[in-house]
C-alpha cells in the first residue's frame, strides 16, 4: 500500500529543502533558529506589550534597516561552535607555547623598564576596552535579525573574550618580574582618566549607549573595532618590535587573525544589507557620524606609543582601507 505524499515523511526541514542537496552541517544547526523573529508585530510569545517586546519592535524591527530575508545572510566561514571551538584550540595551544617559550628564555626580566611603563599604560588597561567589544558584540547577538547574524556575534564575543584574558595573564606576569610597574594595580584609574584611553572609552560607551541592532552593529564592527585592531594590537605590536618585545608582537598577530575573520562576516552582512539599495544612505550617514570618533580614538591613543611617529596616520589609513572595500557602492 502506498502512502499519500501528504504523509510521506520530509528528507530535510522546510526551509532547506529548496536547495536539491544534503544541507551541510552549517546550514542544520545555524538558520533560521530565531522563535521571537517570526512575528514582527509580537516577537514574544508571552507579554506582547512587555518591555522586552517593545524594544525588539523599535529596535530591532523597526530598524531603518530593512531585507526582506534576513535568515539568507551566510558566514562566510560557515563556522558552528564545534568547528570554533576546535580552531581556538588550536589558536590557543599557539599562544600558550609562546608563554611557556619566552618564559623559559626569562623575557620578561630582559624588558626596558621605560617600555615596561608603557605596557603598564597603554596595554594592562586595555582589558576594558576588550570587555566593551565583548559586551557591544553581545548586544548584537540578543538583537540580531537572524540565528547565522547572531551566532557570528557570538563568536566575536567569545574571540574578545579571549583576547583580554591574555591582557589579563600577561599583566599578572609582568607584574611578577616588574613589581614596582605598577601592573595589576593602577588599570581603572588609568582607563578612566589617562588622555591616551579618553576617545577610546567615549567611542564605546556611546556604543554601548545605541539601541538599534544596525547602528549598533555598523558602529562596532566597521568602525570601533577596526581602530582597536589597528592601533592597540597592530601598531602597539610595531613599538613592541623595537624595543625588542617579541612575545606581544607574536601574541598581538595571533590576536589579528580572529579580527581578519570578523571582518570577512562584516563584510558579508554589509553586503546584505546593500542588497536593499534604500540602506545604503543609511548605513553611510552612519559612518559619517561614527568615523570621526573613531579616528580620534586612535590619534589620542596612538600619539602616545614609544618609537612609533607613524602610528596614528598607518592606523587610521588601514581602518579606512577596510571601509573602502565594504560592497557599499560607490
Amino acid at each position: 500500500m502506498s502512502t499519500p505524499n501528504a504523509l510521506r515523511p520530509q528528507k530535510t526541514w522546510d526551509h532547506l529543502a529548496k536547495r536539491r542537496r544534503r544541507p551541510s552541517e552549517y546550514e542544520i544547526v545555524s538558520t533560521k533558529l530565531l522563535w521571537h523573529t517570526r512575528d514582527q508585530e509580537q516577537p514574544w510569545d508571552v507579554g506582547h506589550e512587555g518591555f522586552m517586546a517593545d524594544w525588539y519592535r523599535k529596535y530591532r524591527n523597526g530598524s531603518p534597516i530593512t531585507h526582506e530575508d534576513w535568515d539568507s545572510f551566510r558566514d562566510p566561514d560557515e563556522l558552528v561552535y564545534r568547528t570554533y571551538n576546535i580552531l581556538q584550540d588550536g589558536q590557543e595551544t599557539y599562544v600558550e607555547g609562546l608563554f611557556d617559550q619566552h618564559n623559559l628564555e626569562e623575557h620578561d626580566a630582559g624588558l626596558d623598564p621605560e617600555w615596561v611603563a608603557s605596557l603598564a599604560r597603554l596595554y594592562a588597561p586595555g582589558r576594558y576596552l576588550l570587555h566593551t567589544v565583548q559586551m557591544a558584540s553581545a548586544y548584537l547577538v540578543h538583537m540580531a535579525q537572524a540565528s547565522t547574524i547572531a551566532n557570528c556575534a557570538a563568536f566575536q564575543a567569545a574571540d574578545q573574550l579571549r583576547l583580554l584574558s591574555h591582557v589579563a595573564y600577561r599583566t599578572a606576569e609582568m607584574a611578577k618580574s616588574h613589581p614596582g610597574a605598577g601592573l595589576g594595580e593602577n588599570e581603572r584609574r588609568i582607563w578612566e582618566d589617562d588622555p591616551a584611553w579618553q576617545r577610546f572609552r567615549e567611542l564605546m560607551e556611546c556604543i554601548l549607549a545605541t539601541r538599534d541592532w544596525a547602528e549598533a552593529f555598523v558602529a562596532l564592527n566597521v568602525v570601533a573595532k577596526p581602530a582597536i585592531d589597528e592601533a592597540f594590537f597592530r601598531q602597539q605590536a610595531v613599538s613592541a618590535r623595537r624595543q625588542g618585545d617579541t612575545l606581544f608582537a607574536l601574541v598581538a598577530e595571533a590576536g589579528l587573525r580572529d579580527s581578519d575573520r570578523s571582518r570577512r562576516w562584516t563584510t558579508e552582512l554589509i553586503g546584505h544589507m546593500a542588497q536593499n539599495p534604500s540602506n545604503v544612505p543609511v548605513i553611510k550617514g552612519w559612518l559619517d557620524r561614527w568615523v570621526p570618533l573613531g579616528d580620534a580614538a586612535i590619534d589620542a591613543f596612538c600619539t602616545e606609543l614609544p618609537d612609533n611617529p607613524d602610528a596614528s596616520a598607518r592606523a587610521i589609513a588601514n581602518a579606512a582601507a577596510f571601509r573602502a572595500q565594504l560592497p557599499l557602492g560607490s
